[in-house]
């Protein structure tokens, strides 16, 4: 049953419904697959036994049948949840976020917790406290992050898709460097309720899967008002297939960010990846139009003061007292607090609570922490002003290929920083956007491109992206060795 490795969503969907495979033969055909290559890849913390995920499951719905992997940030009730970090060593889940209760009402048996970087800090998965995620079309080298358990899953054919999260590119960064796609909704389209916060203004829940179809299928289930989380948008449910058709929308203009694609640092290779996704785009009718934001240029910055700012904040509650890693030996309160998060956190993680209570310090507040926020609100109005010239706008979603595992250790810090750079400013913004599979390097490592729209265009950016995949194949290759 191999060719069943890289089947889609759609193509498992028949084979189900046509009694050609049953529910139970699948589902032992990816655990299969997880313990034959989990072992190399490390992309799941833990797989669950076949007995608790058939109990968890209804057998009805588009995903009835059809496992996927779920980032370990998002809660799965009476399950582990641990951010891959030791602070919440023995936690478990009480209740079901939404998007997993969601997903188990159509039937999706969830098949384990997907690894990442700590508290979903980090863009290689290498902060993880389970230990890195290899990148199945490289084993020296990462998958991306935060979400590259998730990513890599896919990628190597161990699901057919994932849950993956994002505050600054963690599903779209290694969505590209793992040849799938990946989507970041507009925010308040998916509900955060359950998600472990980050940067709470920022973090969205969002998809991997390998084609634009399969992505809308799972868009379909998750998209829509929760009454549990206050920044959900006031939108009806609908279904994100219905527009894919192959068509490019009539009189279409993508707008290509001059300013990104001729960045300092991005390689030539990513380059002409971007240069012929337009020619495709134009042969599909697409009319081309060069646009510049110069704005763009300080979101990294603003990115970085923001999410640190949330941070500390948010993560001021895991302090020993509650759940998870507790010292027992020490003397004071004080003491517990600080010796329990000095030794549950990791190095990573430290580093941005520091960054985020100074920037929110006194003195500080103003000169960094408002002046973030100023310039995210020029970021929105000047993308505002963009889309009233065209409909999407396209721009890489990486620099490079994937880099090596420790190849931009504490003395490349910048470097592992600026992985953000083509993708934060749209979790600044709320804007929805989808990476795209455009390409490989010279050293068979994949290039993605991404798609930014409107808020909630979702239906157009997927209707998009998939009349791409109509013409192209890129999404269809996946790694020799697995």
């Amino acid at each position: 049953m191999k060719n069943l490795s890289f089947a889609s969503i759609a193509q498992l969907r028949e084979l189900l419904d046509n009694k050609e495979i049953s529910e139970q033969e699948l589902l032992d055909f990816y655990l299969d697959r997880f313990k034959q290559y989990n072992p190399i890849l490390n992309a799941a913390i833990e797989i669950f036994d076949k007995e608790s995920i058939d109990g968890q499951f209804a057998h009805q719905g588009i995903l009835s049948g059809i496992p996927g992997l779920i980032k370990d940030n998002i809660l799965q009730a009476d399950r582990k949840m641990t951010c891959a970090s030791k602070i919440l060593e023995g936690f478990k889940a009480t209740y079901d976020a939404t998007v997993i209760s969601r997903l188990k009402r159509h039937g999706a048996p969830l098949i384990g917790r997907a690894n990442l970087d700590e508290f979903a800090m980090g863009s290689s998965t290498e902060t993880s406290a389970f230990g890195p995620t290899k990148n199945p079309w490289d084993l020296e080298r990462v998958p991306g992050g935060s979400s590259g358990g998730s990513a890599a899953a896919v990628a190597a054919g161990l699901v057919p898709w994932a849950l993956g999260s994002e505050t600054g590119g963690s599903v779209r960064q290694p969505a590209g460097l793992c040849g799938i796609v990946g989507i970041k909704p507009t925010y308040g389209l998916v509900s955060r309720y359950g998600l472990t916060a980050y940067a709470s203004s920022l973090d969205q829940v969002g998809i991997f899967a390998r084609s634009a179809y399969d992505i809308a299928i799972v868009l379909s289930i998750l998209a829509g008002q929760d009454v549990r989380d206050s920044s959900t948008l006031s939108v009806q449910k609908k279904d994100y297939t219905q527009s894919l058709d192959g068509l490019i929308k009539p009189g279409m203009t993508i707008g290509v960010v001059e300013s990104m694609v001729g960045a300092a640092g991005v390689d030539d290779e990513v380059r002409q990846v971007i240069e012929q996704a337009v020619k495709d785009f134009e042969k599909l009718g697409v009319t081309i139009k060069k646009i510049s934001l110069p704005i763009l240029d300080y979101a990294a910055s603003a990115y970085f003061i923001i999410s640190r700012a949330e941070a500390a904040s948010n993560l001021a509650r895991f302090d020993g007292v509650r759940y998870g890693l507790r010292d027992k030996q020490a003397q004071s309160l004080d003491m517990m607090y600080s010796e329990t998060r000095h030794d549950g956190f990791g190095i990573e993680v430290r580093d941005r609570i520091l960054v985020g209570n100074f920037v929110l310090s006194a003195g500080h507040a103003a000169e960094f922490y408002q002046n973030a926020q100023m310039v995210r609100r020029m970021i929105r109005k000047d993308l505002d002003q963009a889309f009233s010239q065209v409909d999407l706008l396209i721009t890489p979603t990486q620099p490079t290929g994937a880099f090596k595992i420790g190849e931009y250790d504490q003395q490349n810090k910048l470097l592992m920083d600026l992985q953000d750079y083509f993708t934060c400013f749209a979790n600044l913004s709320g804007n929805p956007g989808i990476s795209i599979p455009g390409g490989f390097t010279k050293n068979k490592l994949p290039i993605g491109f991404q798609l930014i729209g409107p808020h909630l265009s979702e239906g157009l950016m997927l209707q998009t992206a998939h009349a791409y995949q109509q013409v192209t194949n890129w999404h269809k290759q996946h790694p020799e060795n697995f």
